[in-house]
């Protein structure tokens, strides 16, 4: 497993450090790319500004559009695939830091943080050229609350790591819009549909069937966030959904929010007036 280092790097850039043990990096990425799977000595706060991507760890995969951003433990394995060209802002927190600062509890898992007017303008505030050592620091304490205040579950899926289980899951997400048989399934894995549906529930706290729900809604999740020419009828139809409405009922139910409010939130600029922040949301 890579280990990659402090990004403090002279050919990177758009690198900028903050204050001791807060580490700043603007990158650009082209559609298509996949960043392989690596850990950081340090924490993470993955934003994209502009774009969708996908991050997945052991636990799982995090569909993370650009109203939203990731935060990574130090010492996760993950990997990112840009779902398009992305313009990310990159937050590396020392844990010395995090300790000193008493930001660490609540940090120590991944997690996908709704991203509010607040916390998208202080995120970019923070990459200004022309920042002192004094605006900086309150900038990245404003990030800490704004963190602590915006946990948001609805774009993961989590991954069983049982081995039978693990493959049927890629089955499904290798194809999402497919109507999949947990019985096919567990014939296909080796195993039986009893046991296939004892371990989705053991291992991703879901159902079978909320579990393949989740894992369509997420596909939907990526269309809307990347193609704004998708229309509701086509996704409820690639989908598997008899109708509209079933659709919308079933992606509110995991989301908060009809399909349509959702694409209006992700495809346009978080920084837009009113928009509502999510209150945070535990397990």
């Amino acid at each position: 497993m890579t280990v990659v280092e402090t990004p403090i790097l002279r050919e990177v850039r758009g690198n900028h450090r903050s204050t001791a043990g807060v580490h700043l990096v603007a990158r650009d990425y082209p559609k298509g790319l996949r960043i392989d799977p690596h850990l950081h000595r340090e924490a993470q706060l993955i934003y994209a500004a502009k774009g969708t991507m996908q991050v997945t760890t052991p636990g799982g995969r995090w569909l993370v559009p650009p109203d939203r951003a990731v935060w990574v433990p130090a010492g996760l394995e993950h990997a990112i695939d840009l779902l398009a060209d992305i313009e990310m802002r990159t937050l590396y927190f020392d844990l010395p830091w995090l300790k000193r600062e008493q930001q660490y509890e609540g940090l120590i898992k991944e997690f996908v943080v709704r991203v509010s007017p607040l916390l998208h303008q202080a995120i970019l505030a923070l990459f200004d050229a022309g920042n002192t050592e004094a605006r900086t620091e309150l900038l990245v304490r404003l990030v800490m609350l704004e963190l602590h205040q915006a946990e948001d579950s609805t774009t993961f899926v989590p991954l069983p790591r049982e081995v039978r289980c693990r493959r049927a899951a890629m089955i499904v997400l290798d194809d999402p819009t497919g109507l999949h048989d947990i019985d096919t399934l567990a014939r296909a894995v080796g195993t039986s549909a009893r046991t296939l549906s004892r371990l989705f529930s053991t291992e991703t706290q879901l159902s079978f069937k909320s579990w393949c729900q989740r894992a369509r809604i997420a596909a939907a999740i990526q269309r809307l966030s990347t193609d704004a020419n998708v229309s509701v009828k086509q996704l409820a139809t690639q989908l598997g959904y008899a109708s509209v409405p079933a659709f919308s009922a079933a992606f509110r139910q995991v989301t908060g929010r009809t399909p349509t409010e959702f694409a209006t939130h992700s495809m346009s600029s978080p920084a837009k007036a009113g928009d509502p922040v999510f209150q945070r949301r535990r397990g």
